[in-house]
């Protein structure tokens, strides 16, 4: 495996030891709000210390951009590892069993490797840039779905801002119409992974950040697949708007959510956005 995603698993691995370990005391924790329906525990934050510690030990001189505790590290280098220490905290603090670890290395701007760790199952996703996509070192691809009919798609409501609530609901009717199903399982990285896996055939969500995201958009790249922002434009780091599928899938989702976007939704930059991420 390569060196810098050897890494990278290592950590995500030793951050999913400690979630799993805490399940048992999630009564016990210390759980402080964000912002609104927002919530970190005390699980997160040891989470993303050991990763940074990791990863910070393998790679002094590389810069950090983690969910709880912000950038830290080197100011000037050409790399900055992104971390999601437990994307799902809201499920893991009601025992729900769909949250996980999420790490990707950015390379002068672009996405170079990409993990994604369930603890609870023990399903690793990595990817490098150019060397594919692997769950448990076996290659994976995006699904082959060619319509809305039969299809299962993934999404997230947009649950922490509610001003695009009306338009997601227009995006939501309408893809559920001719699809097999539609799930929110309340994991954005884990679905992402699910795409690239070929589990779920596409994904929409508004309002993710960059931790969300980073992770999960190379494993769907190297696997075959499509991501853009709601309107089609590789913005989705920018305005934290995301749809992703096969080629083919990923044409006919966007000309469903076309009629629902509004101006804000066209935006490339999320205006609640905090800049010093």
């Amino acid at each position: 495996m390569d060196p810098m995603l050897t890494i990278a698993v290592r950590a995500a691995r030793a951050a999913g030891d400690i979630i799993v370990r805490s399940m048992d005391r999630v009564n016990l924790l210390t759980i402080t709000p964000k912002g609104r329906n927002d919530f970190v525990s005390e699980v997160d934050r040891q989470a993303e210390r050991e990763i940074i510690h990791t990863l910070q030990k393998a790679y002094p001189t590389h810069a950090f951009l983690g969910e709880e505790s912000g950038r830290q590290g080197a100011a000037k280098t050409d790399f900055v590892w992104i971390i999601d220490p437990l994307d799902g905290t809201t499920n893991f603090l009601h025992g729900f069993p769909q949250f996980c670890v999420s790490i990707a290395l950015l390379h002068r701007g672009r996405i170079e490797k990409g993990v994604i760790y369930d603890p609870l199952r023990q399903e690793l996703f990595t990817a490098a840039r150019g060397a594919g996509a692997s769950l448990n070192n076996r290659r994976i691809r995006v699904s082959k779905q060619n319509g809305l009919k039969g299809a299962l798609l993934g999404t997230g409501f947009p649950f922490k801002d509610q001003r695009h609530v009306d338009a997601y609901l227009g995006m939501l009717r309408d893809l559920m119409k001719d699809t097999a199903g539609i799930r929110r399982a309340g994991s954005a990285a884990l679905d992402l992974a699910y795409v690239a896996a070929g589990r779920l055939d596409g994904f929409w969500e508004i309002g993710l950040k960059k931790w969300d995201m980073a992770a999960g958009v190379l494993l769907i790249q190297e696997a075959g697949g499509i991501v853009t922002d709601l309107a089609g434009t590789g913005k989705y780091f920018e305005s934290g708007n995301v749809l992703t599928a096969n080629p083919k899938l990923h044409q006919i989702m966007q000309g469903v959510i076309q009629p629902h976007l509004t101006d804000a939704l066209r935006a490339t930059v999320d205006p609640t956005d905090d800049p010093s991420e």
